[in-house]
């Protein structure tokens, strides 16, 4: 195989996601996957449950994901990329550790892995990372032989990830009426997390005043605004904001809320909002409710024109950068020099999670990083 073409050492690409339930009776035993050990009752997670019971009890983040794969298959195909794609899941089927088991049983021996998580965070990257060491703990157990694992580099400055966003967000700002689109404020939404977790994200020289998490998500915002300028001649005001808050009320998270923003903006005379939610690979349930359901809701009350731009998802150009990244990382492992692709102020992310990054609360062994086996 060409050098520009060759995995070695990798033999196969894991896409590793959070999954989602796909009918009603999925959505309380998904619900229990993910709470697993806060010992919260079932009565509560049906009432959380409500947000997938709108749709039907199903998520549509599973699908999203059948999409990406036959999007990467298809890439690595057209390229000349021999390298076989499989798909597990945190929380629902098909699960990390039965995809893994069968990896191994296929006789795949070093892996690389995608998350569909772009940014630095515990949620974003440690804990996939942990989740990768309890499933091949579990294979050690069985008596198979674990294969190695190392996760792909975080992405969220990577061309072939922001430029459909760029897209997307000038797409949804066409959508406007006229009479409001220059005017238009950019309302870019990532998932909450708590403050503590927000300042430890990311290697440890990047902690504090929101660690690497919000710094990350400037950056991107930064360069779709610039992008939008440059081919608008409009500069539009922006902000990023936050959506999908959970946990205990005294705790604080990232701030502010969307419809904390959108009450906000619509006080200052903001004539119209576009919501982009750069903070996702993909539509799922957070997205259709948070945004789409709750947000412009919102938006509606307060007679506030918004549009909600589209995520990534399975555009042509992510599954390019997938491949970018999977024979990227593969030459470095070679011992070649590469050209890594990125956007922005910030230069292209780690290979290898270092030691001290996005830390636990409670320390727990976890894959491919500076502290883990095999590193």
């Amino acid at each position: 195989m060409p050098e520009q073409r060759a995995t070695s050492p990798y033999d196969a690409l894991l896409l590793l996601s959070f999954g989602g339930p796909e009918g009603p009776d999925d959505v309380v035993p998904f619900l229990e996957n993910v709470t697993r050990g806060r010992g919260i009752p079932t009565e509560r997670l049906k009432e959380v449950g409500q947000h997938y019971f709108l749709f039907g009890g199903v998520s549509p983040i599973n699908e999203q994901n059948r999409a990406l794969l036959d999007a990467l298959r298809k890439d690595f195909a057209g390229h000349g990329v021999d390298l076989p794609v499989y798909w597990g899941n945190r929380n629902w089927a098909p699960y990390l550790t039965d995809t893994l088991r069968e990896m191994a049983a296929d006789g795949r021996r070093r892996i690389a892995v995608l998350a569909t998580s772009a940014y630095a965070s515990y949620s974003g990257c440690r804990q996939y990372r942990e989740n990768l060491a309890d499933a091949l703990a579990t294979l050690a157990a069985e008596g198979l032989e674990p294969p190695r694992v190392d996760k792909l580099r975080h992405y969220f400055n990577h061309p072939g990830f922001v430029r459909p966003m760029v897209d997307s967000v000038l797409a949804s700002l066409a959508d406007l009426p006229q009479d409001v689109r220059a005017g238009a404020h950019l309302a870019f939404t990532t998932h909450s997390i708590p403050v503590a977790a927000a300042g430890t994200s990311g290697p440890p020289e990047a902690h504090g005043d929101g660690g690497a998490y919000v710094a990350e998500h400037l950056d991107v915002a930064r360069l779709i605004v610039d992008s939008v300028r440059e081919q608008t001649g409009v500069d539009h005001p922006w902000r990023l904001v936050y959506q999908s808050r959970s946990g205990s009320p005294h705790i604080p998270w990232l701030e502010p809320d969307i419809c904390d923003h959108l009450e906000t903006l619509h006080g200052e005379g903001a004539p119209a909002v576009v919501m982009a939610p750069i903070g996702f690979v993909s539509d799922h349930m957070e997205v259709l409710y948070d945004l789409d359901t709750e947000a412009t809701a919102k938006a509606a009350e307060l007679g506030l024109p918004v549009r909600r731009s589209a995520t990534v998802g399975a555009d042509p150009r992510f599954a390019a950068a997938v491949r970018d990244l999977v024979l990227e990382r593969a030459a470095t492992e070679r011992g070649r020099a590469v050209e890594r692709c990125a956007l922005g102020a910030l230069g292209s992310s780690h290979d290898l999670c270092p030691v001290g990054c996005c830390p636990a609360r409670a320390p727990r062994p976890a894959a491919a990083g500076a502290d883990s086996p095999h590193a």
